[in-house]
């Protein structure tokens, strides 16, 4: 038990308090005594005085095989459920009789037969509180064994020269990597930074150290979120006292997977220690240790034993002993990575502490000695790895004297004993190792985000100027609308892609979402306001809850540019297009081309292969993915997943594969006994097409338009033109631009229909582009537009204020720097690339002058300082 001056008191039944697993621990351990908070207990009195008498026997039952401190846990548990139990047949007097018990710490914990109420058997017959209390210590204990046991881990890496490459795993953000074993990787990688004895010895046991950690970590988790619920959930009272359902069956089906981790975790606990000793060149110290292990340390066949006895009674209904041997298990395999500490600590800083009081041979071997010059340079451990030996090495430098071997295992024994005063020390330290890493306390982007830089926002910058501009050449207005709309106004619009959509929690009843494009908030937009034509463009941020990839982002900029209302055919289709051009053209990317397709065409096309009308939706989904799938793997999705017949697959294939110039195989689509001009709707975008392409041609841009039967575009709201840039440079993004024609998006939100064109361009794989070609050409961006660097040489800060100002106040771009050396304005100038520098300096002031230096040619001259922003203007200008 914890020295009485050190006991701290936990209060149970206050307004607002609950239980926690380490609260019980400490009870359960003598660390704390246990109070009744007052207005519980005057609950309780208040709700006694309205009962009925006591009219049942009942023996409080602590099975034999507990431990003291599973049966003190047992009891806390009992006595909070009695406390917070609602029901007026409650009385203060067995609570208080258990928290008696529980602070006088009795040798027995078995009670005299009591006389209950109703509702208090109710209480303990329900409350599971062997049950509840057992698996708290689990809980309590498993969180810290995960710590200890990655400390340990650690140090067998470095006592074993082990390859710790196993622990450069990254999270990449596919999902598809445990968190948890990324977690457990980079816990080891903080405690063993700068270690010099980590070397090239592969060992399963090493290697599977995340998999295995990061599998007990989840496993403790969850047993820990039902211990959150169960212990300061209500019993609900039942006729007769029934037995509680559900809460066994839960536990057990939790405790069962959390056994296996802990099977695995010993294991590989018990390999390390063999690899350790494998590792020891010292035949005497590593026979000793041997030795030691092989008589106190559990083997492989009794911690199987004890695993074995758990799966065994988990088929049974005695739950209190299931758990019980769980606990057992835990125990047993906390001795075991002590015992790996041991080896690992030894084997490290054995020969260093233990000296006189070691065995004679061992004695004999250091007196051999070797000379100095053969002497081991002295070995660099991990820096978390360090504090955690230091700590162990001031326990028994400590003690004093030589300890010996058995002496010295026996104190680091009675150190790592999480029964022990000083544990919660050794824990919280090496806790504060792993969480005081400055690279990791550093914050993170959310996957599928970025940060612009000064040069990368200097390129953001001059593409969203090229592509202002081009819209409102062709005479549009700017929109903004909200980043999120109601969930009803985007659901449907998006076929099978809905799925990528951001849904926000429930705020004062409105279920919203992120948006996930441009062009439903503008369809809403033009139906609320009643608009019948309008041309607008619109640059910001949509979000889709996408998988991230290289230029495929979760947050990303579009920038859209719309024309709805009634034209003369095909004319706003063709504006639209020629604006993609025109961007794509402007921003100068390289070789793209415009894939183009008619939906009406595609639809039409559906139907003379014998597809379904209800299908026809779904069947464009996979027939948009030929891009990246060959046609065997569409046409098995199309069978296998979505119920088409294999010859309507194949006919699919004979149309999809058509692609070429836009007016050659709109000729070959148009000959004589085409199916296509059989077909009421493919005739009538093939007629569509012919004007397009013909006004294309005179407009000199239609080569860069591809005809492609295959490009589909998953978006439900498309109706009749559709079109995708792709880039056909080296940097692989995929799609930079898309849109169509949707004549009945607007017409979802309001009583009138209004046709509508679009395309939007995906900003950010531009980006990705320019970023790529400045990288492949060694150019650098200029990041700041200022022309003009002020440079006060020396410390007056007034002299800076008075001339910068006058530059600024002529609308010229300047920044001031106040330094005593002329290279370190000239520097500030070269890296910011600043073309001119403006000295000032005390000479310079008493003479009334300023010089004027050409940061480039190092062309320097003398002016007068009221001539200043003359001179300036006149070499700035264009």
């Amino acid at each position: 038990m914890a020295d009485p001056a050190e006991v701290s008191v936990i209060t149970l039944g206050g307004k607002g308090s609950s239980l926690s697993s380490s609260s019980i621990h400490a009870i359960a351990h003598g660390f704390a005594l246990v109070r009744i908070d007052s207005s519980a207990l005057e609950r309780l009195a208040s709700s006694s005085n309205n009962r009925n008498a006591a009219s049942v026997k009942h023996q409080v039952v602590i099975p034999d095989y507990l431990t003291s401190e599973e049966a003190r846990a047992s009891l806390v548990v009992l006595l909070n459920k009695l406390i917070i139990s609602s029901s007026s047949g409650i009385r203060s007097v067995i609570p208080v009789l258990i928290a008696e018990t529980l602070n006088s710490n009795p040798e027995t914990l078995q009670f005299e037969s009591l006389d209950v109420t109703d509702e208090e058997l109710s209480v303990f017959k329900q409350s599971c509180y062997v049950l509840n209390g057992v698996c708290a210590l689990l809980d309590h204990q498993s969180a810290a064994l995960s710590s200890i046991a990655d400390a340990v881990a650690s140090i067998s890496c470095e006592a074993s020269r082990a390859d710790v490459s196993v622990f450069n795993l990254m999270d990449s953000g596919d999902g598809f990597a445990s968190k948890e074993e990324v977690g457990v990787a980079n816990d080891m990688k903080v405690l063993l930074n700068g270690s010099k004895l980590v070397g090239k010895i592969e060992s399963g046991a090493i290697s599977k150290i995340p998999k295995n950690h990061g599998c007990l970590r989840e496993q403790a988790k969850l047993v820990h979120s039902k211990m959150r619920v169960e212990l300061n959930s209500n019993v609900k009272i039942g006729k007769g006292g029934s037995l509680s359902s559900g809460t066994e069956d839960t536990v057990r089906t939790a405790l069962l997977s959390f056994a296996a981790m802990l099977w695995d975790l010993g294991k590989c606990s018990l390999d390390r220690g063999k690899l350790i000793l494998d590792s020891n060149s010292d035949d005497n110290m590593k026979a000793s240790l041997a030795g030691l292990l092989d008589r106190e340390c559990p083997s492989n066949e009794s911690l199987k034993k004890v695993y074995r006895l758990v799966s065994d009674l988990a088929l049974d209904d005695n739950y209190d002993e299931f758990v019980h041997t769980v606990n057992v298990l835990l125990l047993t395999v906390w001795k075991i990575v002590v015992w790996e500490a041991i080896a690992g600590f030894l084997t490290i800083e054995g020969g260093k502490l233990i000296g006189k009081g070691q065995d004679v041979d061992m004695n004999r071997a250091n007196e051999k000695g070797v000379n100095k010059s053969e002497k081991k340079k002295k070995a660099v451990l991990g820096k978390g790895t360090s504090v955690v030996v230091q700590l162990i090495k001031d326990r028994l430098q400590g003690k004093g004297g030589d300890l010996g071997l058995e002496n010295s295992v026996k104190d680091l024994l009675s150190f790592l004993d999480p029964k022990a005063s000083e544990f919660d020390n050794l824990l919280m330290k090496i806790r504060e190792i792993v969480e005081s890493n400055e690279s990791r306390r550093l914050p993170k982007l959310p996957k599928g985000t970025r940060d612009f830089a000064k040069e990368q926002m200097a390129i953001r910058k001059k593409a969203f100027s090229i592509i202002e501009g081009v819209f409102e050449r062709h005479g549009a207005t700017a929109l903004d609308t909200p980043a999120f709309e109601l969930r009803e106004t985007l659901m449907g619009k998006y076929g099978e892609d809905s799925k990528l959509i951001y849904d926000l929690s429930d705020q004062g009843g409105e279920l919203c979402s992120l948006r996930y494009d441009l062009t439903v908030p503008f369809a809403r937009y033009v139906a609320m306001n009643g608009i019948t034509s309008f041309k607008r463009y619109q640059i910001a941020k949509v979000y889709r809850r996408d998988n991230p990839s290289k230029g495929r982002f979760r947050e990303f900029y579009q920038c859209d540019f719309d024309i709805a209302g009634q034209y003369e055919k095909m004319g706003p289709d063709f504006e639209v297009i020629k604006i993609l051009t025109e961007l794509l053209d402007e921003l100068n990317i390289g070789q793209y081309e415009i894939k183009l397709n008619h939906r009406k065409l595609l639809d039409g096309m559906l139907e003379i292969c014998g597809v379904p009308p209800e299908k026809f939706r779904t069947i464009c989904s996979s027939i948009d993915k030929l891009d990246k799938q060959s046609f065997d793997q569409i046409k098995r999705e199309m069978v296998e997943e979505k119920g088409l017949a294999l010859e309507i697959a194949e006919r699919i294939g004979d149309f999809v594969k058509e692609r070429g110039h836009p007016l050659e195989l709109l000729a070959k689509l148009k000959q004589e006994q085409s199916p296509l001009l059989q077909n009421k709707g493919s005739s009538g975008a093939l007629s569509e097409l012919e004007i397009l392409f013909r006004a294309l041609e005179k407009a000199k841009c239609v080569d860069k338009v591809v005809f492609d039967l295959s490009l589909a575009r998953g978006l439900d709201y498309y109706t009749g033109v559709i079109y995708e840039a792709i880039f056909k440079g080296g940097t692989q993004v995929g799609s930079i631009a898309a849109g169509g024609r949707y004549d009945n998006l607007i017409g979802m939100f309001g009583s009138k229909q209004v046709p509508a064109v679009g395309v939007s361009l995906g900003i950010e794989r531009v980006f990705v582009i320019m970023e790529q070609l400045l990288k492949d050409q060694n150019q650098t961006t200029r990041a700041t537009k200022t022309e003009i660097l002020v440079s006060i040489l020396g410390d007056d800060l007034t002299q800076a204020a008075e001339l910068a100002s006058e530059i600024w106040s002529a609308k010229l771009n300047a920044e001031f720097l106040i330094n005593k050396r002329v290279m370190k304005h000239i520097d500030r100038a070269k890296e910011s690339r600043i073309p001119w520098i403006v000295f000032l300096g005390e000479r310079e002031v008493s003479e009334g002058i300023v010089k004027l230096k050409n940061v480039e040619t190092f062309e320097e001259v003398t002016i007068l300082r009221s001539n200043i922003i003359d001179e300036l203007k006149k070499r700035l200008a264009p």
